[in-house]
């Protein structure tokens, strides 16, 4: 499944290339390499940081009790 960005983007590629008109950009091509690593390389990092925040976010936290500091005389298993 795309993430919801990606299809934004599918979404408003044609209404980008709609409204360019020809020519009217100077330097337009293919993209340089370079340029394509670090987007993808900002792309990763971006990714694996929504991970990770989702992750720590999303992970059950063990907070200890009052229960576990009491000690009970009478009931066999409790300390």
């Amino acid at each position: 499944m795309a993430p919801s960005s990606d299809i934004l983007f599918l979404l408003l590629l044609p209404v980008a290339a709609a409204l360019t008109t020809p020519g009217s950009c100077s330097g337009c091509g293919p993209p340089s390499l370079p340029m394509l690593v670090g987007l993808m390389a900002a792309d990763l990092v971006v990714s694996l940081l929504i991970v990770a925040v989702v992750f720590v976010c999303a992970c059950p936290r063990r907070r200890p009790t009052q229960e576990e500091d009491k000690i009970y005389m009478n009931m066999p298993g409790r300390g």
